[in-house]
């Protein structure tokens, strides 16, 4: 009996610190977004309510088509209008005349604008399609809030009943909501920013995110090249599953010049180029050139998705020497702190208007830069594959690198050559002038 007991204990504990360390990403431990709902005033038979989600991830954006937000309603509340969003079923309204709610379903779910809707439609930072910027690329735009007003609920902080389930996509699953929590009200400045104001009652939602439950496979690998190694890394074969294999198109199939073949699905299928890997976006790391004091490397996205285009795509890096970054030549890059004295991760994107867009599958699909790195004398190295990284994310999924034993080794001999160049020049130009 007691070792029964012992064994279900056990499981529990293993089943918890399994489902955290799921939504748990090392590279951005603070990361989440965190749904923020402040009551503006109160009505006869409810509240007026604003509705903020701040996405809190440093690398991990919302792309289109965007956001849905969903919960359930603790009593037998109504939402008599939204300003901002809207929801996605009214539900049954049947028991209301004259004036009829924006929604009656007990679970409602509501999703952002589209941009170019009248202006009595539009609220402070909606109407985007629900498309949510990361916080580590664009702080400002990494914010999304609409209003709606509630009936049939309590109008007061004490009748008032928070609502529960709280569900989350962005655009797909992944994310996983916790229960809202009422807060200290959020403040507020007058536009002259002379007054303080607040809000009535504040609660907070947090959700999190996990590869995990986004997908059972990866979706993007990573391959390596350097110049000591005429040996190409490939990504891993099936490195994101390769169930699309019988649906794939080679890159001169006549298939790619019909009309409209690059015009996405509503089931969001993609059409992938045929690959070994058969990855939608494939990242490719190649070691360039050594100088004596610096090292280049250049970093190539290429996407296979002949369906999808990548807008304010991020890629993340985790790497020893990205604490000596001397220049990003072709993308705008920002170090990553989030253990503060460690500082060997950081966030590359594109420059706005010049090549902050991935184009889908075909001539023009690729980004791609060059980086110059400062040599630490006491850590750099060529050897054991010490110059490729540690981990690779792009738009916030963790990429599938090769097994170690594949990188390209550096030659034996390959050491001593790469630092007596400098030497052989000073010796030939001594042999010149005593010629």
């Amino acid at each position: 009996m007691l070792a029964e007991m012992r064994f279900v204990i056990s499981a529990f504990f293993f089943l918890v610190l399994f489902s955290y360390g799921a939504a748990y990403d090392p590279l951005d431990p603070n990361g989440n977004i965190t749904i923020k709902w402040d009551i503006m005033s109160w009505t006869p038979d409810g509240y007026v309510a604003v509705v903020t989600m701040h996405n809190y991830q440093m690398f991990r954006h919302i792309k289109s088509p965007g956001w849905t937000l969903g919960w359930t309603w603790a009593k037998k509340e109504v939402i008599w209008s939204v300003v901002g969003a809207q929801a996605t079923e009214q539900g049954d309204c049947s028991k209301f005349k004259g004036n009829i709610p924006h929604c009656c379903k007990k679970s409602p779910t509501v999703v952002d604008l589209l941009p170019g809707v009248p202006y009595n439609q539009q609220f402070t930072n909606c109407c985007k399609g629900g498309v949510v910027s990361s916080w580590g690329q664009d702080p400002a735009a990494a914010v999304s809030a609409f209003q709606l007003s509630v009936g049939l609920a309590g109008t007061s902080n004490k009748t008032v009943k928070l609502p529960k389930n709280f569900t989350l996509l962005g655009p797909g699953p992944g994310y996983t909501c916790g229960p809202a929590k009422i807060v200290p009200p959020t403040n507020f400045l007058t536009p002259d920013r002379r007054r303080k104001t607040q809000a009535l009652m504040t609660w907070n939602v947090t959700c999190t995110y996990s590869q995990f439950l986004a997908r059972k496979n990866p979706s993007c690998c990573v391959s390596f090249s350097s110049f000591y190694n005429e040996t190409i890394t490939p990504c891993p074969t099936c490195a994101c599953g390769c169930q699309n294999k019988n649906n794939c198109v080679k890159s001169d199939s006549k298939i790619l010049s019909m009309v409209g073949i690059n015009t996405p699905r509503k089931d969001n299928n993609p059409l992938l180029q045929c690959t070994h890997h058969m990855c939608p976006v494939r990242v490719h790391w190649h070691v360039k050139v050594n100088y004596k004091d610096y090292w280049r490397v250049k970093i190539t996205i290429t996407n296979f998705n002949y369906r999808m285009n990548y807008s304010l795509w991020t890629l993340a890096v985790q790497h020893p020497n990205l604490n000596n970054v001397t220049q990003v030549f072709s993308f705008d890059y920002k170090p990553l702190v989030p253990y503060g004295s460690i500082n060997d991760t950081g966030m590359f994107h594109g420059m706005k208007y010049y090549n902050d867009l991935l184009m889908e599958a075909g001539p023009h699909g690729n980004v791609q830069s060059e980086v110059l790195l400062q040599k630490d004398k006491n850590t750099f190295t060529f050897k054991q594959g010490w110059a490729f990284p540690r981990k690779v994310y792009f738009n916030g999924d963790e990429c599938m690198l090769p097994p170690p034993d594949t990188y390209p080794f550096l030659p034996n001999s390959a050491h001593r050559n790469l630092f007596s160049i400098s030497t052989l020049i000073s010796i030939l130009l001594i042999l010149s002038i005593a010629i």
